[in-house]
């Protein structure tokens, strides 16, 4: 206990004097899964809505997969991102291996399918709402699904919550293709792995602070952004 009481000491003391290695690993962390979640979010949004409007040939199978690949496993993406970019690999000319592009590459595909599919049963609802509207109106599929987007916007950050939530604590995928290399691709799930396996408890509790502090307030700056907990309707 007095090892945890310690540890957790230290810990603030590390948040709260700023520290500079702490602090270039938490901007890291959040430059690359932010730019993951909006990579993602560009693709997985419109595919979601393209899904609901669209009729065709295994849509339902097309559906139940992407459903299915929400479950991912993350070592999986990393391996395949890793024999992808390698020397090797089709991609190895581009030198992306060991960086922090590799590591938004790998969150990318691990939480595309996540937000797609969330998009897409939110968006089903506005459809069966708007779809006689919609076709009345004569409107091109690319404006449709643009308008069922824009109405569906405060209601989609759910969606990528949930992107955010799962990229900011990845940490298979992202020791495979990243390499968890100091002052380079270390972020934070890598560093706190890192730190247990040192025994520095300190460090170690001070990132699981910040990285429970960031999913908490990005939760939070969302909702409110996206005013669905307004007094009148709790």
């Amino acid at each position: 206990m007095n090892d945890i009481a310690q540890g957790t000491i230290d810990a603030f003391r590390l948040i709260f004097t700023l520290d500079p290695d702490l602090l270039e690993i938490v901007g890291l962390s959040l430059r690359v899964t932010v730019t993951a979640v909006l990579i993602a979010s560009l693709i997985g949004l419109p595919l979601g809505a393209w899904l609901v409007i669209n009729r065709f040939r295994f849509r339902r199978q097309t559906i139940a997969v992407l459903n299915a690949l929400m479950g991912l496993p993350p070592v999986v993406v990393g391996l395949f991102v890793y024999m992808m970019l390698s020397r090797s690999g089709p991609f190895g000319v581009f030198g992306l291996l060991f960086t922090p592009t590799a590591m938004i590459i790998a969150q990318v595909i691990i939480i595309t399918p996540l937000i797609a599919s969330i998009s897409h049963q939110t968006i089903r609802d506005l459809w069966a709402d708007y779809h006689d509207l919609l076709i009345s109106l004569n409107t091109s599929r690319w404006q449709r699904i643009t308008a069922l987007l824009w109405d569906g916007r405060r209601a989609l950050l759910t969606a990528m919550l949930a992107g955010f939530g799962r990229a900011i604590g990845e940490v298979g995928a992202i020791m495979i293709v990243g390499g968890n290399i100091d002052h380079s691709t270390r972020v934070l799930t890598t560093s706190i792995a890192l730190e247990t396996g040192k025994g520095n408890f300190a460090f170690a509790m001070g990132l699981g602070f910040v990285l429970i502090a960031l999913a908490v307030t990005i939760n939070l700056l969302m909702h409110s952004l996206s005013r669905t907990e307004r007094a009148s309707v709790w």
